[in-house]
């Protein structure tokens, strides 16, 4: 007993070793400089070393401004979700069938971005239209740093292009909405069984066909928030596991909004606030472009971002919202 609760506590060590150690390499680094800096100015009192000396010191001095600025970085708070593994959530918007296709489109470009990381990308839970579009789909992503890069994907995507259903042309204007959350751990979230209503259903494939003859479909209703989640996987076992994993993860993502609220009366400002009705990017096909709205960022790159060539955007996200919360520690 004694070894298994070690194995438990041993995880959450891991854990915050991971994230001091490059706060602890950053300091190492600060001081190495710091001490050598403080040696060239030493050696310029001495007439055989000061030559060297005046060399030495300006290459130092000029590399304190980075060190200090990674320095800082490293001490910024850290999200303790960004570790996490994440549910992604893609839901087609205005726009109908051409939606539908869109949030396909996106399913399909997340996919690429997390195999070319490395990750493991799952789809839980999809629902289809007859012409290939998605009315819904949940996936699971793990790997390195998940939610920390996935997390400012939350929000509204908007794609402007002629869609394959448009016989004369036109331009359509259509939406998909994504939601990231961390996925929960157990010591997240306790949830009281007498809060859950579970009804079981039956459960049919894409356009009807594939008909399940047994009531393997699950939708699980959190009745204090109203929040339903469904499965329709042909597991009802699965279903259930599959619900209560999403369930836990939309009620830990709404005690993180409270305790955001509560900290920022200004947190629509921020990059990462995963206001899911705020518009965050448009895809435009005719031009070949995408633009962040967030942070006025536009690339003539379409095509490799829908092959999953997120990291520009992503890394200038991150770039923006680091920068926001070193103004607001030196404010």
């Amino acid at each position: 007993m004694a070894e298994g609760n070690a194995g438990q506590d041993i995880v959450p060590l891991a854990r915050e070793y991971s994230e001091l150690k490059p706060v602890v390499e950053q300091i190492h680094a600060y001081q190495r400089l710091m001490q050598d800096i403080s040696e060239a100015e030493e050696m310029l009192s001495d007439p055989d070393m000061k030559e060297l000396a005046e060399e030495e010191l300006p290459v130092l001095r000029a590399r304190l401004p980075e060190v200090e600025k990674a320095l800082q970085l490293a001490l910024l708070p850290k999200d303790k979700a960004d570790a996490r593994p994440a549910m992604v959530e893609i839901r087609p918007g205005t726009g109908g069938e051409e939606a539908a296709l869109f949030a396909g489109d996106l399913l399909r470009m997340y996919q690429r971005y997390a195999e070319n990381r490395g990750w493991k990308f799952e789809i839980l839970t999809e629902s289809s239209t007859e012409l290939g579009g998605i009315k819904e789909v949940v996936a699971h992503v793990k790997g390195q740093g998940v939610f920390e890069r996935l997390k400012f994907e939350s929000g509204v995507h908007r794609v402007q292009r002629v869609p394959t259903t448009e016989s004369g042309g036109r331009i359509h204007t259509s939406a998909a909405t994504v939601a990231v959350l961390p996925e929960a751990e157990d010591v997240d979230i306790q949830i009281d069984p007498n809060d859950l209503r579970i009804d079981t259903m039956r459960a049919s494939g894409a356009g009807g066909q594939h008909v399940n003859t047994t009531d393997s479909a699950v939708r699980i209703t959190h009745i204090p928030t109203g929040i339903m989640v469904t499965s329709s996987e042909k597991s009802q076992h699965r279903n259930r596991d599959i619900a209560m994993g999403v369930l836990k993860a939309r009620l830990y993502d709404l005690e993180r909004q409270r305790v955001d609220d509560a900290r920022s009366a200004d947190r629509k400002s921020q990059v990462g606030s995963g206001d899911r009705s705020e518009r965050i990017r448009t895809y435009n096909f005719p031009q070949g472009r995408v633009s962040d709205h967030r942070i006025n960022l536009t690339l003539y790159k379409l095509d490799q971002v829908m092959q999953g060539d997120l990291d520009e955007l992503i890394d200038a996200l991150i770039a923006d919202d680091q920068a926001r919360k070193l103004a607001e520690m030196e404010s």
